[in-house]
């Protein structure tokens, strides 16, 4: 039986198939880059800089220097964490981060503000912000795309207010990297963070962070430059990537950056605005069900709950049928407090450029009969 993958929001496991083309072709040819001046040397440093290149052609970044490449979204936003934030700073968040965001923060002993706003409410996310800001803001820390419900929250107008009051933006693009307009340059945040493995197509253990000067080492150690010193390099990237690149996924990352680049981010956001529309306006009427959704989709991402039936539940029922979804509070119970939801999670289905609509019909199907 073939799944019906529904969970592209964790992974689009379904990729387009020049990915693991690259990621084979590379752990058969390529070897360190920047370690010699052999050829599968330079290959493997000639694909990572195209990847870095090709990345910040997408995210509109005037040097691709400050393109790093990370584990996941998860090390970049404890990178940009770390620089900006210590113990004591009011740091004022969304009231929709993940534990990517709160628990380094809590870790760093911030003094979190929840600028709390209702869902899909552009508006009061933008004037919660505007409250919420005042003396002794250090940094502001919001994302882009909420992973539980899809809203979409509205980040070019927050980045206005952290502009005006000069405290620096740290955007977690978890949700948003290839499916919503990201212009670094306009933006003018101090990290941008995002994974390679979701809408970005690559493999897992591949992420990007977009990065000012202001930028600390989270790790130290080999870079194949400057090494006669006993400090990290002082210049992006070199003092942000210790150690050997996962030269495999960037080969993989780069395919899935040239993928997203082909389609087009505004068509691919299209597809699933549209998938999730389908799926909304099928089972609207459907009072065992409860949507959490606007008038119009924001993304590829939708939560629901269903009466009398605990969402665990659901999400077992589901994959006993073939249907991957994921259900609980999706490791961002700040966003679930919310919403009201904290005390049952959802059931959240995420789709991507690879989801058909057949497939999202049988989903539609099992849920009317559920």
């Amino acid at each position: 039986m073939k799944t019906v993958y529904l969970d592209s929001a964790a992974t689009t496991l379904v990729k387009p198939p020049q990915v693991a083309k690259a990621v084979g072709r590379a752990i058969k040819r390529f070897a360190s880059p920047g370690r010699g001046g052999y050829e599968e040397s330079v290959k493997a440093a000639d694909v990572v800089f195209e990847c870095r290149q090709r990345a910040a052609d997408l995210f509109c970044v005037d040097e691709p220097e400050k393109i790093v490449f990370t584990m996941n979204a998860t090390h970049g936003l404890n990178i940009a964490i770390k620089s900006l934030c210590s113990q004591g700073d009011k740091v004022v968040v969304s009231g929709y981060e993940h534990n990517a965001v709160m628990r380094p923060l809590h870790a760093v002993g911030a003094d979190i503000v929840v600028a709390e706003s209702p869902l899909f409410d552009k508006q009061a996310a933008v004037r919660a912000f505007e409250d919420k800001i005042g003396e002794g803001t250090k940094v502001v820390v919001c994302t882009h795309v909420s992973n539980v419900f899809g809203f979409e929250l509205p980040v070019y107008e927050i980045a206005k207010v952290c502009q005006r009051h000069r405290i620096p933006l740290i955007i977690d693009a978890s949700q948003s990297a290839g499916t919503h307009q990201i212009n670094a340059a306009q933006l003018n945040a101090s990290f941008i963070a995002m994974p390679g493995h979701k809408g970005l197509y690559g493999p897992q253990g591949t992420g990007i962070l977009i990065c000012s000067d202001k930028a600390k080492t989270l790790i130290e150690g080999g870079t194949g430059s400057e090494s006669r010193k006993i400090t990290m390099p002082f210049f992006l990237p070199d003092r942000l990537e210790a150690g050997t690149h996962n030269v495999a996924g960037i080969a993989g990352l780069n395919e899935g950056l040239k993928f997203v680049e082909n389609n087009t981010v505004s068509a691919i956001l299209d597809h699933e605005r549209k998938l999730i529309s389908h799926i909304v306006s099928s089972i609207k009427d459907n009072k065992a069900v409860r949507l959490f959704t606007s008038i119009e989709p924001e993304s590829g991402v939708l939560s629901m709950v269903f009466e009398g039936v605990d969402c665990e539940t659901a999400a077992q029922m589901m994959a006993e049928q073939g249907i991957a979804v994921r259900a609980g509070l999706h490791c961002a119970p700040l966003a679930h407090k919310t919403a009201g939801t904290i005390e049952h999670g959802t059931v959240r289905v995420s789709v991507s450029a690879m989801t058909s609509v057949k497939e999202v019909n049988g989903f539609i199907s099992f849920v009317n009969k559920l």
